[in-house]
């Protein structure tokens, strides 16, 4: 039988990628349910394509303009978030790919683990935010969570056959960006053009801004932390500009297993979608010839101060990852739109870690709180504690 597909957010770069994965393997996948937040037209153009059982359009004000382009399709079209975190229930779903950007993946993550759903996950911030809670939930309705992430992929690819044996520590990888080298006074007028450069990977705007701070490695460390039961100090980052080892495993008796491959995300995305088998591809080879040298150095977490506060909101637990979270999200927002520059993002994230109550152990509640006071405050610091700047 075909595996039944739903992708959350099949717009974005991981949902094309996705459905790249699918197309070239139609015997064994179905498409059953595609979901974007704004962009109405490739949504409607993927589901000519697919034709799903149903789509969602989370923003509602273009609602009549996907129901319009696929009246002719049978096809149901819903609207909101709460149709997002609906239509995950559906019983002829068997895989929820979350490839969603940001908090918003939270809700539909956790409504697919109550119906049961397989999840593959490339939404980081669900973990970052509440891993406690999806892990203990998806432990309790015995549902497997796959990493799309290259880099958790890689762990999780390094560990297959070896559950019995303890991990000694991890090491994720990370290219180091546009900026790798810089000193904060390189970076002092840093434009958002040339943080969206990055050097190896094509990746969505939130998601490269975040490479270019190494929040993004910061995320994946906590990720990483629940998705393979570890230890704050089980996990190192360091630098590997060829992005070719996606990432580490040492193993107790000193072993230590790499992953390799070129900077390609369907590979990732296919085996969180096959596993656990391994579909042929026809996706390009890695040369070791093409690579004589595969260099690695520490993170520079005085001038990328990010990652150093990712660590911080690992060790401090509770609710501080998901204030560091939030207060990223609207820190990179307000770069994007050219309200702060992008030494300011850290300052904002630091200020939100220190003033932001601590929950030592949350509820579902606590989180959703959490977010939403993070987000205003952050606001509120940036126009009053001089971290707004003028371009």
């Amino acid at each position: 039988m075909k595996k039944r597909i739903a992708i959350l957010g099949s717009t974005g770069s991981i949902g094309q990628q996705a459905l790249e994965v699918i197309a070239a393997h139609p015997e064994f996948f179905e498409v059953e349910v595609l979901t974007a937040q704004n962009n109405a037209g490739l949504l409607v153009e993927q589901a000519r394509r697919f034709k799903p059982n149903a789509v969602v359009i989370t923003n509602e004000t273009h609602y009549l303009l996907v129901k319009d382009q696929l009246k002719e399709a049978d096809i149901k079209v819903y609207a909101g978030e709460n149709a997002l975190s609906s239509v995950v229930t559906m019983d002829a779903i068997d895989l929820v790919l979350t490839a969603l950007v940001g908090y918003c993946g939270l809700k539909p993550t956790i409504r697919a683990i109550e119906a049961g759903k397989t999840i593959a996950l490339a939404n980081k911030e669900t973990l970052v935010v509440a891993g406690e809670l999806i892990t203990e939930l998806a432990r309790q309705k015995g549902v497997n969570i796959y990493p799309v992430d290259s880099e958790h992929s890689a762990i999780f690819q390094c560990i297959v056959g070896e559950f019995q044996n303890k991990i000694e520590k991890v090491i994720l990888t990370a290219s180091g960006g546009p900026f790798r080298g810089k000193k904060p006074m390189d970076l002092k007028n840093v434009t958002k053009a040339q943080a969206l450069k990055h050097p190896n990977w094509n990746m969505g705007a939130k998601i490269t801004i975040d490479s270019a701070t190494l929040m993004n490695k910061g995320l994946e460390v906590i990720e990483a932390k629940w998705l393979f039961g570890l230890k704050p100090e089980q996990v190192e980052v360091t630098i590997h500009p060829q992005s070719i080892i996606h990432s580490f495993v040492q193993f107790e008796d000193s072993s230590i297993k790499a992953q390799l491959g070129l900077p390609d995300m369907r590979l990732p995305i296919q085996f969180a979608l096959t596993y656990p088998v391994r579909f042929k591809s026809d996706f390009p080879r890695f040369n070791i010839r093409d690579y004589p040298a595969l260099t690695f150095e520490p993170p520079d977490t005085e001038t990328f101060r990010n990652l150093a506060l990712a660590f911080e909101a690992l060790d401090r637990a509770g609710n501080m990852p998901c204030v560091l979270n939030a207060a990223n999200e609207v820190a990179v927002a307000e770069f994007l739109s050219d309200r702060i520059g992008f030494l300011e993002m850290s300052a904002l994230v630091e200020q939100c870690l220190e003033k932001m109550d601590y929950v030592k152990s949350p509820t579902y509640e606590d989180y959703v709180y959490t977010d939403k006071e993070t987000r205003i405050k952050a606001l509120e610091w940036m126009r009053h504690h001089s971290l707004s700047v003028n371009r």
